[in-house]
């Protein structure tokens, strides 16, 4: 589908006075970090042109502009899904307008159940990287104004970032975790078989996002750097208990204070 990349950043531009370098994209339960940022603009999705509108529980809506640990900075608050029906270039949108508006770093958050068994509610990942079960959102022609036709992805999470990250966490005393996101479609939370599967084949964590816009965001030559807030423990056969949407928001609620402490100062201390 054809998509009129440069309406949606006209748009941005006539409303905002800063070119922010930062984006953030808040996930489940997360958007709260967005009440940190200063001298605030704030752009419903609604308003802009030909711009898709978030349908998921704890999605607000909205990009956020302005200031966050004395850097310009540009959040989602809210992202969209491929479960949601929009299309893969609709899902990472957003990620080429952060482009064409000079972005050059991107922090992308989520909500994920725990797979490794070392893992529990609260925890906090670090991503360090990722397993793709969703189609690639580069799929068909390349867009050379943004990227190559094949794009590097063996440090598809900034190795300096993650350093950073384990760093600063160590300084707050968090007992971060670093491990790898499989990314599923969705709506339908996963199976006992399924985790079992994506268990051996060595991912950590597992989500419905995420992947197509880190894909999208490394297309466009973008560092980035993804955080996973460990929100149920997955499936197993003597599991009681189901998972639902509420449970996720609740959880990512609390354990927001340590995803915003850590993103914060990274932000702060980025060169």
């Amino acid at each position: 589908m054809n998509i009129n990349y440069k309406e949606c950043v006209d748009y941005i531009k006539s409303k905002i006075s800063c070119t922010p370098q930062i984006a953030i994209i808040l996930g489940s339960g997360l958007g709260n970090l967005a009440n940190e940022i200063t001298d605030a603009t704030v752009i419903p999705y609604s308003d802009i042109p030909n711009f898709p509108t978030s349908t998921a529980p704890g999605h607000k809506g909205n990009f956020i502009v302005g200031k966050l640990s004395g850097k310009d900075v540009i959040a989602m608050q809210g992202r969209f899904h491929y479960y949601e029906g929009y299309s893969l270039q609709q899902v990472t949108l957003p990620v080429r307008i952060f482009s064409l508006l000079n972005v050059d770093t991107l922090f992308v958050t989520n909500a994920a159940g725990g797979i490794n068994f070392d893992y529990t509610t609260g925890d906090v990942m670090i991503i360090k990287d990722h397993i793709g079960m969703m189609p690639n959102p580069l799929i068909g022609p390349n867009d050379s104004d943004f990227g190559v036709r094949f794009p590097d992805m063996s440090n598809a999470y900034d190795r300096e970032l993650r350093k950073l990250a384990r760093q600063i966490a160590e300084e707050q005393g968090v007992d971060i975790k670093e491990g790898v996101y499989i990314n599923v479609t969705g709506p339908s939370f996963e199976t006992v078989a399924e985790v079992n599967f994506f268990r051996m084949v060595g991912a950590d964590a597992v989500g419905m996002s995420t992947v197509p816009e880190v894909i999208v965001a490394r297309h466009c030559g973008m560092r980035v750097f993804g955080m996973s807030v460990i929100t149920n423990e997955a499936t197993n056969d003597t599991a009681e208990s189901v998972y639902d949407e509420q449970s996720v928001l609740i959880e990512a609620d609390k354990a927001a204070t340590k995803v915003m402490n850590i993103v914060k100062t990274m932000i702060s201390r980025i060169k």
